[in-house]
Formats: structure tokens, sequence, C-alpha cells
């Protein structure tokens, strides 16, 4: 995975946790949900990445 894209699903992550812990504080439960997506769609994107990383090692494993 690309720095790049670690630090932006990092981002992106911190970014939901920030709206749900003021959805959480204000009693926002749209604002709340909101967070938790973002969180949610962060980590999936993440996953995606790792399973990139993945395929890339064992197509290398097998040029050796």
């Amino acid at each position: 995975m690309g720095t790049e894209d670690k630090a932006k699903n990092l981002g992106e992550n911190l970014k939901g946790k920030a709206k749900e812990a003021t959805g959480k504080v204000t009693d926002d439960e749209r604002l709340e949900a909101e967070g938790e997506r973002d969180q949610a769609s962060a980590d999936l994107k993440q996953r995606g990445e790792r399973l990139k990383d993945a395929g890339e090692d064992v197509k290398d494993a097998f040029k050796r």
C-alpha cells in the first residue's frame, strides 16, 4: 500500500471518529452515523489495498 493511500485512509478514519464523537456529544444521531460510515469506508479501502499488496507479493514470489 502506498504511503499516500495509507495517510488518506487514516485521515478519513480520523475524520469519521471525530464526527462520531461530535455526534455523541451533541446527541446528533445523523452525524454519529455519518462518522461510523466514514470509518467503515476507510476500513474497506485499507483492506482493499492490503489485498492488492498481497497479490503483488504472490506475483513477485512466482517471478523468482
